[in-house]
């Protein structure tokens, strides 16, 4: 029998999606209108999971939506849940069904599909429950916690036919987009080297047990995250910090920053089914910084100072700097308007990550950052984090997917999920 890979299982899995079955109000899965926004019963009814900070914006924008009608809203936190209904409220003119558990959402046969805007460590676990109820996803990058989770991930995806958008949104914006296409048909030469700015959190810290406050699920929060005292400062949606800081919930800034700015990276170097192939912690044999090798020996380094940018590309006949805001700049300065030729390769054109998504679910087509570019993207996050704790270098087989020589670090493409959460599917 021949083999399927997993990338001919993303291309061809929504082909055989199966219908959803009809409620009272219809799915727009079910109404066949190929993008046709005739009444409001051809909206995408909306599920929004995890309504803290990173999802204030989602939801603005998914309740000024045309498209949109959110129909249901789930978080461990009471308070937040009474917030995001209010001002649920104040737009659509009702309140909504909120939730607890975020099964009890996804039982839902009126809901097509939902946002995920939980910590990072929920991620993976609520996108297979979603794809497994019929549901299509969008979700905040990282898209995993471990490199095992995106693997299932993008498996799980595809058996179900689903469509999915991982929240790494500068490939939706167009100076992202020029600089990438500028180095991908050469026109700084051969690559040489990449500075990407991630910033520093503070260091992950024990604090004090509080007492857990009313209308909060603290056991649910943590999910399979290894059981830690409360503590506001531990769980708090603070960009600065808060559950960012610490290694049971995500990868620090690899996973922050890093999610953004190495997935530009993939997509500038043509790299999104594969990867680096050596990663290197910051101080070993001298080095200034964290960085991770391509096999063509194209470097990508961590927190260069005096950057002035979110991104430095630099090549043999030049470079390119681009940071959100529309910020490009080049060496030769000309180059930022080059005009390019019909010959050259051209990317995937989104100026809105949030409509694009919409619009994969309307035509069962995936979007521009979908389950295979979001889990090799982690992927890189995610071995950044594993060569920074173990502090020594690790060699990794983008083909196989897995770490070479060296067994302990190899044991960290995945983590031991806390009972009753173990089970990933």
């Amino acid at each position: 029998m021949k083999k399927i890979s997993r990338r001919s299982l993303i291309k061809t899995s929504l082909a055989g999606a199966a219908a959803l079955s009809a409620p009272m109000i219809l799915p727009s899965s079910v109404l066949g209108l190929n993008g046709q926004n005739t009444s409001p019963n051809s909206r995408i009814n909306v599920g929004l999971i995890g309504n803290g900070k990173i999802m204030k914006g989602h939801r603005a924008y998914h309740l000024g939506s045309d498209e949109v009608q959110v129909v249901a809203l789930s978080d461990v936190k009471t308070w937040m849940l009474d917030e995001a209904n209010a001002e649920t409220q104040e737009v659509q003119g009702q309140k909504v069904d909120t939730y607890e558990f975020y099964e009890d959402l996804l039982a839902r046969d009126d809901i097509d599909a939902v946002v995920i805007g939980t910590p990072d460590h929920w991620h993976a676990k609520i996108a297979i429950d979603a794809f497994k109820a019929g549901k299509d996803v969008y979700v905040e990058k990282p898209m995993t916690l471990t490199i095992e989770e995106g693997k299932i991930m993008v498996d799980t995806c595809a058996r179900y036919g689903r469509v999915l958008q991982v929240g790494s949104q500068q490939r939706s914006e167009w100076a992202f987009r020029k600089a990438a296409e500028l180095v991908r048909n050469g026109y700084i030469g051969k690559v040489k080297t990449i500075a990407a700015r991630l910033g520093n959190f503070p260091p992950p810290t024990q604090f004090p047990e509080t007492p857990i406050p009313e209308g909060l699920n603290y056991d649910r929060w943590l999910g399979p995250a290894p059981l830690e005292p409360y503590n506001e400062d531990r769980i708090k949606g603070d960009y600065g910090g808060g559950w960012r800081r610490f290694w049971d919930y995500g990868s620090r800034k690899n996973g922050d920053w890093g999610a953004h700015h190495y997935d530009i990276i993939q997509w500038a170097l043509g790299m999104d089914e594969s990867g680096p192939t050596q990663f290197i912690p910051k101080g070993f044999e001298g080095e200034p910084y964290q960085s991770f090798i391509y096999s063509d020996g194209t470097k990508v380094m961590r927190g260069a100072e005096g950057l002035g940018h979110m991104i430095r590309f630099i090549g043999e006949e030049g470079e390119v700097r681009v940071s959100r805001g529309g910020k490009i700049d080049t060496t030769p300065p000309s180059l930022k308007n080059t005009v390019l030729k019909s010959t050259d390769e051209r990317l995937y054109v989104s100026n809105d990550h949030r409509l694009d998504w919409l619009s994969g679910i309307r035509g069962r087509t995936q979007p521009i950052c979908h389950v295979g570019i979001g889990h090799r993207t982690a992927t890189i996050c995610h071995l950044s984090g594993i060569t920074e704790r173990l502090n020594r270098p690790i060699s990794w087989d983008p083909k196989t997917e897995h770490i070479i020589g060296d067994d302990r670090a190899a044991m960290w493409e995945s983590r031991p999920r806390r009972a009753p959460y173990h089970k990933l599917i």
